[in-house]
């Protein structure tokens, strides 16, 4: 990557990537990967429970993925996953874990889910994979 002297705020970066998808979006549908993989139908009250916010806010949520077409609504309140969600759902918790891998790694412990959490959204995928690269020739 050519080096620039074009300095941003961090919301400026996130200006500049025009990307139609937040970071609270990307919990949630990371959420709604890991729920629905174990073959169980996805609930609002669920998902709520798990990110420990309100139903109301998972719902709105939710439709904001919907509007995206990353989720479906099927009757009784489930959500499910659309191939592109499901796709960006898969994507985002590998993420997760190469970092989780990382962190643990770096810091020896067992468990780094707060920093995993406030660092994944900022992660590009060529850095994400590098990483992987060198977990699994050093750790």
């Amino acid at each position: 990557m050519p080096q620039t002297d074009n300095f941003y705020t961090l919301k400026g970066y996130s200006l500049l990537e025009h990307t139609k998808i937040t970071s609270s979006m990307e919990d949630y549908l990371e959420m709604i990967y890991r729920l629905s993989h174990e073959n169980q139908p996805v609930r609002i009250k669920e998902l709520a429970e798990q990110l420990h916010v309100k139903p109301s806010s998972a719902s709105k949520m939710t439709g904001n993925l919907r509007k995206q077409g990353l989720v479906g609504f099927e009757k009784y309140g489930t959500v499910s996953l659309t191939s592109d969600g499901l796709e960006l759902g898969e994507y985002l918790l590998f993420r997760h874990q190469i970092l989780t891998r990382f962190f643990c790694y770096v810091n020896h412990r067992s468990d780094d889910l707060e920093q995993v959490e406030k660092v994944e959204h900022f992660m590009d995928p060529e850095t994400v994979y590098n990483i992987q690269k060198w977990l699994d020739k050093f750790a």
